[in-house]
């Protein structure tokens, strides 16, 4: 099977050099001195921008590269999985540039798409110190006159805002409050005038030490009236939808640091082995965190590939991505770190303090775009359709196949079908229930071991149950149980399961031809993933858990072979 996204990052890896080379600007050595002392990973950077990682950016209508959130998802992944400092102080130029692409004029965007092409950097600025995640509460104002506005206030928490050359900024427009308050301004830090600004000083972080987060005040700062970005009063609206694209990218950031992880404990296990028989140290906790990754990779998939396939569900979607990702992958970190003891944390002299650091850095992910609180509220806002779209197992079949037939072509991504609530649900949970049948009905011919069968049934059995609970639920804007939030969590779990079960489904002909066709054959990763998964929703179960010894082959084989511990074929520079 070929993977065409794979085929890119191979090539963009390959030309960053063996990230284990210390001669490499983007090295792991490289990394842990910036890191050390504090620094900005500013040369690393630049050379990233010479790979054309930013033309990415830019959608391909405003002269960019930027065709395929797919292909922009894999190669976030592969920076990630050198150093999540640097992929998040890169990628925060997208996070800024993403309102201009979806709402502003085209003079504007070509404008700013000329500008990242010359290395501009951009930054985000919605937080504000007192405000946190409440947007509708944010202070920082405009007056307005005739071809001007002046914005006083300060916003907190940015990425990038000290360096970047421009600051997409929230600013409330009326000062009678609500969610048609706030616009979006497009401000140019070189074009204001003098003492109208200033960047307030980084905030010390534990992790991703050498990012710039830090803040901006403005004080009668005055940008000409062509710095709004779309109507006035849609702000809110604008960075909502845009917030749909960036927290499914936040899929690839958390997964390429959980593959790090997982290539340090290897490694650092091959070197460990136990003196009665000669096996890695941690054989267990290294195939089930594999297990996790290929379920955490194939919700990554589903989450990019629905930008353009299933927009108008991207509200849940995304949601599902930003909360299952990183928290599946923040105890991945965890289990390996405990399972393998103090001697992963403190081998500087072979890994650079490598495992101690992404540790560190990766827990920005869960606040990263909204916290898990915000997303899973978002997720219960929308139990309502959700309930009733599963009730009538309703689906856009097309964007579903689109969606997990790896093989299929993808149509343009088209931001105007961005929608606050997905009106369908999630027609890959709603499609869940025949995907099982199917399934079903392969172990029931001995197509498929006969544990997937039942897997199958227990699968379809809880995720009738829970849609059931979230019909019964009764939103309210405020005082949400926490009953609630266990519900959309394990809705984001099922999700996952639906994901694994799609593309197992539609991909494991093409994937027979393949070199990970061992993965795919008899649905090894499937019933492995499904195995960790009904773990969670139904604990306490027992399983067979022969299947992480067959796949702990398939683990070592990928990281001999110096391959991405990925379903599909992708060769990296790292050496063994």
């Amino acid at each position: 099977m070929k993977y065409l996204p794979h085929e890119l990052i191979a090539d963009f890896d390959r030309r960053l050099g063996d990230p284990h080379d210390p001669l490499q600007v983007f090295s792991f050595a490289r990394c842990a001195d910036l890191d050390e002392r504090e620094e900005f990973p500013t040369e690393i950077c630049r050379t990233l921008d010479e790979r054309g990682l930013a033309r990415h950016y830019v959608p391909t209508g405003h002269g960019g590269l930027l065709h395929s959130y797919e292909e922009l998802a894999a190669l976030l992944r592969t920076v990630a999985r050198r150093d999540l400092t640097v992929a998040i102080a890169h990628v925060s130029t997208f996070l800024g540039a993403a309102s201009v692409w979806l709402a502003g004029d085209p003079e504007q965007a070509d404008r700013l798409a000329a500008e990242i092409h010359d290395g501009s950097v951009v930054s985000l600025a919605l937080t504000e110190q007192q405000h946190g995640s409440d947007l509708l509460a944010n202070e920082l104002a405009t007056a307005e006159g005739e071809s001007w506005y002046r914005i006083n206030g300060e916003k907190w928490l940015i990425g990038n805002a000290s360096r970047g050359q421009f600051v997409c900024v929230l600013a409330r427009t009326d000062p009678a409050g609500g969610p048609r308050a706030f616009s979006l301004l497009l401000v140019d830090k070189r074009q204001l005038a003098p003492g109208s600004y200033r960047c307030l000083p980084a905030v010390r972080t534990v992790g991703i030490r050498g990012a710039d987060i830090s803040g901006i005040a403005f004080t009668d700062a005055e940008v000409p009236a062509g710095a709004l970005v779309g109507a006035v009063g849609t702000g809110l609206e604008t960075v909502l939808k845009c917030l749909q694209l960036t927290r499914s990218l936040c899929g690839p950031l958390s997964l390429g640091t959980g593959e790090h992880a997982l290539r340090l404990a290897v490694r650092y296990s091959l070197d460990h082995v136990n003196p009665a028989d000669g096996t890695p140290a941690a054989a267990r906790p290294l195939t089930e965190s594999y297990a996790d990754l290929l379920v955490a990779e194939a919700v990554t998939l589903v989450g990019a590939r629905s930008i353009h396939a299933l927009t108008g569900e991207l509200s849940v979607v995304s949601a599902a991505v930003k909360c299952f990702v990183p928290l599946t992958v923040e105890q991945l970190i965890a289990t390996l770190g405990s399972a393998l003891g103090a001697g992963v944390f403190l081998s500087r002299s072979t890994m650079h303090g490598a495992f101690q650091k992404l540790e560190r850095d990766h827990h920005i992910m869960s606040i990263f775009d909204g916290n898990s609180f915000v997303n899973l509220n978002g997720l219960i806002n929308q139990f309502p359709q959700l309930a009733r779209g599963h009730r009538r197992r309703k689906a856009d079949t097309d964007g579903l196949a689109s969606t997990v037939d790896l093989q299929a072509p993808l149509p343009p991504a088209d931001g105007g079908s961005l929608e606050l609530l997905s009106r369908t649900g999630s027609s890959l949970v709603q499609s869940l229930p025949a995907a099982l049948a199917e399934l079903a009905d392969l172990a029931e011919r001995c197509a498929v071991p006969a544990v997937l069968g039942r897997y199958a049934e227990e699968l379809r059995e809880i995720t009738e149950g829970l849609h059931t609970a979230m019909a019964d639920h009764r939103p309210s804007a405020r005082d949400v149980p926490p009953e609630a939030f266990d519900l959309a969590r394990r809705w984001t779990q099922v999700f996952a399961a639906a994901a694994c079960v799609h593309l197992w489904l539609r991909n494991r002909d093409a994937a027979a031809d393949s070199p990970t066709a061992a993965l795919w054959a008899d649905g090894l990763w499937l019933e492995a993933g499904l195995a960790r998964l009904l773990g969670r929703l139904r604990p306490g179960a027992v399983r067979d858990g022969s299947v992480f010894d067959r796949l702990s082959e398939r683990l070592h084989q990928q990281y001999r072979d110096g391959e991405l511990f990925s379903l599909l074929h992708c060769r990296t520079e790292e050496t063994v």
